[in-house]
């Protein structure tokens, strides 16, 4: 649970740099907006795994 709890932080920054980066035309937002993806994708892979890996254990 403890990685979900970061992936949703990760989500609630990235959402004020979104907002940052398309509302106000901030680009260094834009910048670290996709990085923050990148981030979330590489944290919902750990999360995708951990659970597969809980399921099959089970």
């Amino acid at each position: 649970m403890k990685k979900f709890t970061a992936l949703k932080e990760l989500i609630a920054t990235a959402e004020n740099d979104a907002e940052a980066f398309y509302n106000k035309g901030n680009k260094a937002a834009g910048t670290r907006l996709r990085g923050l993806m990148q981030q979330l994708k590489v944290s919902a892979t750990d999360i995708r795994k951990e659970v597969t890996e809980q399921k099959n254990a089970k």
